[in-house]
């Protein structure tokens, strides 16, 4: 039996409470994450416990080569079995990483499975899982309906094929498929490739020669989006940029299309008028905004060069762009055209200051129409998740929270969404216990149901 309880997180009476009463049964809405789509729409039984749990999961990996694995063990040519038993054997000693808890949790939720990870025990439950997934004919729609998912929104970029979305629809699936609108690919005009990303682009919409051209190209696919349901944005940067004039970035996006290196400072000049005319363009058709800061991508060349993007080598970056996050909202606002936005903030020394920045711009057309988003990414575990919750009671409204996503690539990582609903619910049961909040039960555990999943469905106007 493994080390988990019934009151796994949960400190005291009250918090176990507001979970089993409140926040265990609640559906889930997953509004960010980069589940495969295509992977929903086939549907295949997966063949073994690697393909569902390790395959394409970074977290895993990152974790793995810190204990010294040899990569022929995590991405390389090693059988799935001999990569799976390592994984068991780097887990069974990785106390107070999230992910010992995840993957016991994992294991427990779809293979039924409370035997504790580790190498001893690797032979066991890799026949266990193996012999579960052929007696119940293991899909990706039966994990996400068992997860009791009603909503996933799966990251997309604009030039991606949105007849997948139309053919989910006409499943029998319990649950709804929905791009978000991603133009990280147009924004990071100085990465290789640039030129292939614009054609891509333009076998869409019509040749773009210009930044005119790119503006109407990106509308045109941002109504695309829309037609099969999209309601949220989504963009990523290492820090915000200050909004350049729309003369600069036309010179530098027309020495990008010709194939011309770009300069760092170009990028940013780019990067800072682009983010402007997305989140104008999102407010023009009342899309959310996802704003993602604080990742330095790709630190390892030599195995970007060998394993590609999205493959566990990035990290927290030391920006502090608060400055001109204001700037940019401030003039986005002055022009009526700031659109929802949940910034997800990946260093924790800007915690305090996005908070505070957030209640800024607050308005009476939504409840937390600026989101302080949650613990993300290198953050998303116990300390981190804590930490946000504090920083959020401390200077904004709980209330108003949209709640937790999963942010991967896993259809195993739903469990997440209840390891910070055990959280979530600990904080606040600590707090009544400790005397520092109302007695009522009903009255708080309506504000846990909301947080996790009424507020994002409203906020994000599903039915």
């Amino acid at each position: 039996m493994s080390y988990l309880k019934d009151n796994f997180l949960l400190e005291n009476k009250t918090a176990e409470k507001l979970y089993f009463d409140y926040a265990k049964d609640m559906p889930i809405f997953d509004y960010h994450c980069h589940l495969p789509e295509k992977q929903i729409l086939e549907n295949a039984t997966f063949n073994d416990v690697f393909e569902i749990w390790l395959k394409g999961d970074h977290y895993k990996w990152r974790l793995m080569r810190n204990y010294g694995i040899d990569e022929e063990f995590i991405t390389g040519d090693k059988t799935n079995k001999e990569k799976f038993f390592c994984y068991c054997k780097v887990l069974g000693t990785a106390f107070g990483n999230p992910l010992y808890h995840w993957s016991q949790v994992e294991l427990k939720e779809f293979f039924n499975c409370e035997i504790e990870i580790n190498e001893g025990n690797a032979e066991t439950i890799w026949n266990w899982c193996n012999d579960y997934i052929k007696l119940n004919n293991i899909t990706p729609q039966s994990l996400i309906e068992k997860s009791n998912v009603t909503h996933i929104f799966t990251t997309n970029e604009i030039f991606d094929d949105l007849s997948t979305f139309e053919a989910i629809a006409k499943k029998d699936y319990k649950f709804k498929v929905i791009p978000a609108f991603r133009a990280d690919k147009i924004m990071n005009l100085e990465a290789d490739g640039y030129t292939d990303t614009i054609a891509k682009l333009s076998a869409l919409v019509g040749e773009v020669k210009d930044l005119n051209d790119l503006e109407k190209a990106l509308e045109n696919r941002l109504n695309a989006f829309i037609k099969v349901g999209t309601t949220a944005s989504d963009i990523a940067l290492q820090s915000v940029y200050e909004v350049a004039d729309r003369e600069d970035a036309e010179k530098v996006f027309a020495k990008a299309v010709k194939g011309e290196k770009i300069t760092a400072k170009e990028a940013e000049t780019f990067k800072g008028y682009f983010t402007y005319f997305l989140m104008k363009l999102y407010a023009k058709y009342d899309i959310r905004t996802e704003l993602h800061v604080g990742a330095m991508r790709n630190n390892n060349t030599q195995m970007l060069k060998k394993l590609g993007l999205d493959t566990g080598y990035d990290s927290i970056a030391e920006d502090n762009s608060i400055k001109l996050m204001s700037r940019l909202f401030d003039k986005l606002n002055d022009e009526n055209a700031l659109p929802r936005t949940i910034i997800f903030n990946l260093n924790p020394k800007m915690n305090t200051e996005i908070m505070t920045l957030v209640g800024c711009f607050q308005d009476s057309s939504a409840k937390g129409k600026i989101q302080y988003g949650p613990a993300w990414w290198f953050l998303d575990n116990k300390v981190g998740m804590e930490n946000h919750l504090k920083d959020m009671t401390a200077t904004g409204h709980i209330a108003t929270f949209v709640g937790m996503l999963t942010d991967s690539r896993s259809l195993l990582s739903y469990p997440r969404h209840h390891y910070f609903r055990r959280i979530l619910c600990n904080y606040l049961g600590t707090l009544v216990e400790n005397g520092e909040i109302t007695q009522d039960i009903e009255l708080i555990g309506n504000v846990v149901k909301d947080i996790a999943y009424n507020n994002s469905i409203k906020y994000f106007n599903m039915k």
